[in-house]
């Protein structure tokens, strides 16, 4: 069957309108890392950098098998921590643990260092062009990575969410190598949509005491206000007034005045002679 119209003498089978589905094939398009890069700005707060721990399988769950977790151990150098079933195919082995630069070539490597640490200290989002390189491959493949920078537990930038796509399954026995084409590198700036924290100020000094006990309709009653707490030398000063206004007779005794005699009363006289 034939589509198409008749112009003229020449006759149109609508071959001119044919689209590719090249671009279509398995790891063949750029959304796992749109996707990926996606994820990871819905992460962030302000202009900051996600943490390794927000991480979430269940949000990669479509490009699993793309994705993979890096860990800086020395400048210019990474190792995987996870990666996904599509990586260990390229790479022919299990790749957790072995440095990312070991699946590049010579000249790649230098590149792939010196942009790794651009992107940990900017910090910056980096996104390479690379050319698959086999033994037995008769031209090569072309292949897209992107590196998102992460915070580990500790607050520094030394981890890495990334993404490869392939423009078809590469699954071989032998360890392919990779080259890079071109380098792209954009500086984490402030994510779109979003405002930084700021801290509320806190109010004058005059104004403190006065707001501090403010009544807050609808959530809570005021509460009562704490008294100062009186010392052991101010509870023993005031023990000591009550007891000698209790006692006055006391208090006589304690300030050292001597007591009066009392009139009339009997007593002794000592008489001397000196016959």
């Amino acid at each position: 069957m034939m589509f198409g119209s008749r112009s003229g003498t020449e006759a149109t089978t609508g071959q001119d309108k044919v689209v590719s589905m090249n671009h279509f094939r398995k790891g063949g398009t750029r959304s796992p890392l749109r996707q990926a890069e996606a994820y990871w700005t819905a992460l962030r707060r302000g202009d900051d950098v996600p943490s390794r721990s927000q991480i979430d399988p269940r949000g990669l769950e479509n490009i699993l098998s793309n994705t993979f977790i890096l860990e800086r151990i020395a400048p210019g150098i990474a190792r995987f921590r996870l990666a996904g079933s599509l990586i260990n195919e390229m790479a022919g082995m299990e790749v957790r643990g072995m440095p990312v630069t070991a699946f590049f070539t010579t000249e790649a490597r230098k590149q792939l260092s010196a942009a790794m640490e651009h992107m940990f200290e900017t910090p910056a989002i980096v996104e390479l062009e690379l050319q698959i390189e086999a033994p037995r491959q008769r031209t090569p493949r072309e292949a897209r990575m992107l590196l998102l920078p992460l915070r580990s537990d500790l607050g520094d930038i030394s981890r890495v969410l990334g993404v490869l796509v392939a423009d078809e399954s590469t699954a071989s026995s032998t360890s392919q190598r990779f080259s890079i084409s071109s380098i792209e590198m954009r500086a984490v700036g402030k994510a779109p949509g979003s405002a930084g924290f700021k801290a509320k100020p806190r109010p004058a000094a005059k104004d403190e005491r006065r707001d501090v006990n403010h009544p807050n309709p609808g959530f809570a009653e005021t509460q009562a206000r704490f008294q100062p707490e009186r010392s052991l030398i101010e509870e023993a000063k005031a023990l000591l007034e009550r007891s000698r206004a209790g006692r006055p007779a006391a208090t006589a005794e304690a300030s050292g005045a001597a007591p009066a005699k009392p009139k009339g009363a009997a007593h002794l006289r000592l008489v001397v002679s000196r016959d």
